[in-house]
Order: C-alpha cells, then sequence, then structure tokens
C-alpha cells in the first residue's frame, strides 16, 4: 500500500480487504473526508500494470485485436494489450503482448503515455507504446484469449474512434497520441 501524501485533504483512519484475488484487490476505507465528516472510500488495486501498444508501419498500417471483454458482456476492437508484472520494465511486458497477441515483434519502441486508468477508484498504472519497424511471426495467445487480428490503417482506426466503435481507453489514448499528439512527427499534415 502507498503511504498518504501529507498534504491530503483526506485522513485515512483504518482499511479492510474486502475482496482480493491474484489480480485485483478491493479495499473499503475508512475516512474522514476534507471537510472532516466520516465516510468510507472503497478501492481497487491492480497488481499488473496496464500494457498496451500500437504498432504501426511505414505505410500508416495498424493492427487490432478483437476480443470478447467479459465485465462489459461485448466484443472489443483494441490495440494490443495487457497486463504487465509491476516488477518488469514496462517496454518488456509491452514487447512480451505484441508478440503473444499479434505475432509482431518491433525493433524500434516509443513510449507514448503513461496513464491512470480510473484514478477516482482505482491506483491501476497504464503504459501505452508505439511499435515500429516490424517483423511478423506466429501469436500466441493466452487460453482466456480467443482473438480476431486485423490490418487497419491509422485513418479507418481514427474513424472507428470517431464512430464509438472503439470505446478501450488504452487503445484510444495510443491512437490519439499516433494521430494527433507527441508522436504527430509520423504523420505530419
Amino acid at each position: 500500500m502507498r503511504r498518504d501524501d501529507p498534504q491530503s485533504p483526506w485522513k485515512r483512519i483504518s482499511a479492510k480487504t474486502v475482496y482480493d484475488n491474484p489480480w485485483i484487490k478491493v479495499e473499503e476505507h475508512a475516512v474522514l473526508n476534507p471537510a472532516g465528516n466520516p465516510g468510507i472510500y472503497g478501492t481497487v488495486h491492480f497488481k499488473n500494470l496496464a500494457i498496451g501498444v500500437v504498432p504501426l508501419d511505414a505505410q500508416g498500417m495498424t493492427w487490432l485485436v478483437r476480443q470478447y471483454r467479459f465485465p462489459l458482456k461485448e466484443f472489443s476492437w483494441e490495440i494490443p494489450e495487457g497486463g504487465g508484472d509491476p516488477q518488469i520494465a514496462p517496454l518488456e511486458s509491452a514487447k512480451r503482448e505484441l508478440i503473444e497477441e499479434t505475432g509482431i515483434s518491433a525493433k524500434q519502441w516509443t513510449l507514448l503515455r503513461r496513464i491512470h486508468l480510473s484514478n477516482s477508484v482505482s491506483d491501476e498504472e497504464g503504459f501505452v507504446f508505439l511499435a515500429q519497424d516490424l517483423e511478423f511471426g506466429p501469436s500466441s495467445p493466452e487460453e482466456t484469449e480467443i482473438l480476431q487480428v486485423r490490418k487497419f490503417s491509422i485513418q479507418e482506426a481514427w474513424e472507428m474512434v470517431c464512430r464509438g466503435e472503439i470505446t478501450d481507453s488504452l487503445t484510444l489514448i495510443g491512437l490519439t497520441e499516433v494521430r494527433w499528439g507527441a508522436a504527430r512527427k509520423f504523420f505530419p499534415d
């Protein structure tokens, strides 16, 4: 557990674990809120980092993965993504995820963004990378992953975002960075 910031307007009185498994821990905290009134605050601790990769070739093509997301009860188009052990460098986890889900490896890597995915209730930290100078081989998805991998132009993927067909946060951030953000040098107007 991270220590409270000494300047925090919240005071934690106690914490108890409500649920714990290999991936998440849910805690309920007895607190004094910023007004000094007692209350509770629920938090979700993620035991892995969220890792996403935008693979991009020299022609401006990328690869998205379609898979069923149990919490949403629907299929989702996403960049290759998954969990990374916090004891391992995020880049190493990104390389593993890209090969595992798509069979793609890359010679050039750029960190696009470090993010917190839902910081009002969770400490989940994410990293989104750009992978370039691509090589192709066989994929090896986990047993829980039934994946459809498809090649799209960045413009096609961006249009899917604009139509609301892509809602995954790592994917939105990655595609936004490639299309408009820090990676703009790859797509000058």
